[in-house]
């Protein structure tokens, strides 16, 4: 009888360049009927992405290294290494930076998996420990957002939003 448990190694998954970060996506929504994906995300300083919402997913972080301010509506925290942070269903706005001078590395997971999908269609393929800066908001890029979120049933807002 085959086992449905599966290790994935540290070094397995699909990487990619998002939001400034280097983003492995762990586990897909393939692989889990969709229930959940899980997404190791490295962050450099002043790596992070803008506002967001939404309603239709849970997410958690556990910080694995370094720390991350994180902004939601009530105002912000500074997540340290072990710290834990779970948005719930509900559609709360929130965002997270490295506001470090050091590299943060956050452990994601989404219920349901769909937000890793949002990853792979605006990241780039990239290599362990590569880079890329955030790429120019032409229009083009600004429809394929706007389409993203409405796909997905998020919603982004401006980057001094939860200022």
């Amino acid at each position: 009888m085959e086992s449905g448990i599966k290790i994935i190694e540290k070094e397995e998954g699909k990487r990619l360049g998002v939001a400034r970060g280097n983003y492995r996506i762990v586990v897909s929504g393939e692989e889990t009927n969709n229930t959940y994906a899980v997404i190791e995300m490295t962050v450099p300083p002043g790596g992070g992405p803008p506002p967001h919402s939404h309603p239709n997913t849970q997410e958690t972080f556990y910080v694995l290294e370094g720390e991350v301010e994180f902004k939601t509506e009530n105002g912000k925290s500074i997540v340290s290494k072990g710290g834990f942070v779970t948005i719930p269903f509900g559609g709360d706005i929130h965002c997270f930076k490295n506001t470090s001078n050091s590299f943060a590395i956050l452990l994601c997971t989404v219920m349901p998996a769909g937000l890793e999908k949002i990853f792979e269609a605006i990241g780039q393929p990239a290599e362990k420990d590569e880079f890329f800066p955030i790429p120019e908001l032409t229009e083009e890029r600004k429809k394929l957002l706007q389409h993203l979120d409405e796909t997905h049933g998020q919603k982004t807002y401006p980057g001094n939003y939860l200022d």
